[in-house]
């Protein structure tokens, strides 16, 4: 089946041969969405041309890319609200809340965590998110860790194997056996079911791990042939980025406290900075340096981290507001992290743009223009099309 999608008032493209700027803008613009694919990228007048199935006029409205959502934590069970609570009274977040979602996630059963997962990608497209990462890492153990990736699976391709997330508690005086663990026989156990593995690098965390030890799981990982993720420098300025630099990582996510050469590092290399505001909005923490990074020359995707501890939104369209009123990114800027940057941090060039091959991936705004996006906070003006 094929459907012309016309009377496009706004059309980003994100493809600078479609139309000015890094967004690719076609005005009063038309597409011709066949099967799963776009045919064909155009005004609305040349539309007229084209052969469809059926028709589809959106009466002016601005049409986007879907948005790409490449860091989230959906497969969990239980609540953290308390702790929301707590941090809006000023206890700072450490990241030992954790192991509460770890013991809740361990007593569910599978139809229980696979319900929650599709209550929340329901929750996500609904919002314009059309695709998502989805990571492990409430299992922290080899049973637990292979069950959450083939949950995941079952609504994403895009599923990160992440045994090291914290250090469980009855391994909290044993780490090297936890990290002999997560780089054998949890690795060997979750890999067939995983594209990418991810570490949280966080040596001022006394639940996530060092330097030495990321780089460990980083080249395991990288052996058994899985690609790389790494959330550094949330906490406190560390090795994260180096390392995910050095290993050739996809992203890099967090980058809340960079120096110098971690921004020289990113700006020379192929990691993307994967930055997560609404993590800083629920914690009250410092927000990363988006302009920095940006007048660097650095890759720059926007995500959600959605997880049920420090970050329980869905909403890209919220984190693109806050990215623009809080990090110093334009409208356009963080649009583009949302869609096409998202897409670098996954090494994908099928999603995160409209163009001909491209998968018919489209957010359809309630508004005139991408600006609404951030110029309306709050408001769902953003929907899967």
């Amino acid at each position: 089946m094929s459907m012309l999608v016309t009377n496009i008032g706004e059309l980003v493209t994100n493809d600078p041969e479609l139309g000015p700027g890094p967004l690719g803008i076609v005005r009063d613009a038309a597409l011709l969405v066949d099967g799963d694919r776009i045919g064909w990228v155009g005004t609305a007048a040349e539309g007229r041309d084209q052969a469809a199935d059926d028709v589809y006029d959106v009466e002016g409205r601005c049409v986007v890319p879907g948005f790409v959502d490449s860091h989230t934590h959906l497969v969990f069970a239980g609540d953290r609200a308390d702790e929301f609570a707590a941090r809006m009274s000023g206890e700072p977040y450490t990241g030992g809340g954790i192991a509460r979602t770890v013991a809740a996630t361990r007593a569910a059963t599978d139809d229980e965590l696979l319900a929650n997962l599709r209550r929340l990608v329901t929750e996500l497209r609904s919002q314009g998110t059309t695709t998502v990462e989805v990571k492990s890492g409430y299992g922290l153990d080899v049973e637990q860790e292979a069950r959450l990736l083939r949950i995941a699976r079952r609504v994403t391709g895009e599923t990160t194997y992440l045994g090291a997330h914290v250090v469980p508690p009855e391994y909290a005086q044993r780490r090297d056996e936890y990290v002999a663990l997560v780089t054998g026989p949890m690795l060997e156990a979750c890999a067939p079911h995983a594209r990418w593995a991810d570490v949280f690098c966080e040596p001022a965390s006394p639940h996530a791990f060092d330097g030495d030890e990321s780089a460990a799981v980083l080249g395991a990982a990288a052996a058994a042939g899985l690609g790389l993720r790494v959330h550094g420098n949330q906490l406190s300025a560390g090795p994260g980025v180096r390392l995910a630099v050095e290993h050739g990582a996809a992203s890099v996510d967090h980058c809340t406290h960079l120096s110098d050469a971690d921004v020289d590092a990113l700006a020379g290399g192929t990691t993307v900075a994967t930055l997560l505001p609404a993590v800083e909005f629920s914690t009250r923490s410092p927000y990363p340096p988006a302009r920095r990074l940006l007048d660097a020359g650095v890759t720059v995707a926007l995500a959600t981290d959605c997880n049920p501890g420090s970050c329980y939104s869905s909403s890209m369209p919220f984190v693109i507001a806050l990215a623009v009123r809080e990090m110093g990114m334009t409208p356009g800027e963080a649009l583009w992290a949302a869609t096409a940057g998202g897409a670098r941090a996954l090494r994908r060039d099928d999603v995160g743009r409209i163009g001909h091959g491209a998968r018919a991936d489209l957010a359809l705004l309630d508004a005139p223009s991408h600006l609404h996006l951030a110029y309306r906070p709050g408001v769902p003006t953003a929907h899967s099309l």
